[in-house]
């Protein structure tokens, strides 16, 4: 065996380097995306992945893959959020830090994150919607049954109040604007003004 052939990565070796790959162009595809929109150039996307364009077409045949791809990451960390926090002491305070995470999730992409939720449940492997709704409704309602959340709420109403900042603010917001908005969602979830935790 030459040495050439030695450091040929076989088996388990490829399928990490191929796992590895993945992983980094679905990050960077997130931030391009985040900074340029669904159009961004997906020579930039593989540029700061680190790996040729063959390697990302391999991965994502089209621009509607890796799209799907990256809403599907977006969600997983979004769920992955949602249950740390319903473990959490405060029902109230959790609500609050999800609904700001789904907040910044809907801004992305120049406001498109609306239309993202409509993402078909064929091609994520499951239904996007669904799985957001479920997650902010187990959250609201435990806010409810502490008796600190309005008890006529539901999950659904939280996100479309959400997703309409997201949307009447894409482009054109002062700095701060949607922030401010969801401040008076809570205020109204709560049914009075609270102590806002800020940075």
């Amino acid at each position: 065996m030459t040495n050439r052939q030695a450091r040929i990565p076989v088996g388990p070796a490829r399928r990490t380097d191929a796992r590895l790959n993945r992983e980094r162009l679905v990050a960077a595809a997130r931030e391009v995306f985040a900074e340029a929109g669904p159009g961004a150039s997906l020579n930039e996307i593989a540029r700061r992945a680190g790996v040729g364009p063959g390697t990302l077409y391999r991965h994502f045949p089209n621009r509607s893959a890796l799209l799907t791809a990256v809403l599907a990451d977006r969600i997983e960390t979004l769920h992955a959020r949602a249950e740390q926090l319903l473990a959490s002491e405060d029902a109230d305070d959790a609500l609050e830090e999800w609904l700001r995470a789904f907040l910044a999730h809907a801004r992305v992409n120049q406001g498109m994150g609306g239309a993202l939720l409509v993402e078909s449940a064929g091609e994520l492997g499951f239904d996007c919607h669904r799985r957001i709704l479920d997650m902010a409704t187990g959250l609201l309602t435990r806010a409810q049954r502490r008796g600190t959340a309005r008890a006529d709420l539901a999950g659904d109403d939280l996100l479309q109040l959400v997703i309409g900042i997201a949307l009447s603010t894409a482009g054109s917001a002062r700095a701060g604007q949607p922030e401010l908005l969801l401040d008076l969602v809570l205020d109204a979830v709560h049914g009075a003004p609270r102590r806002r935790k800020r940075p």
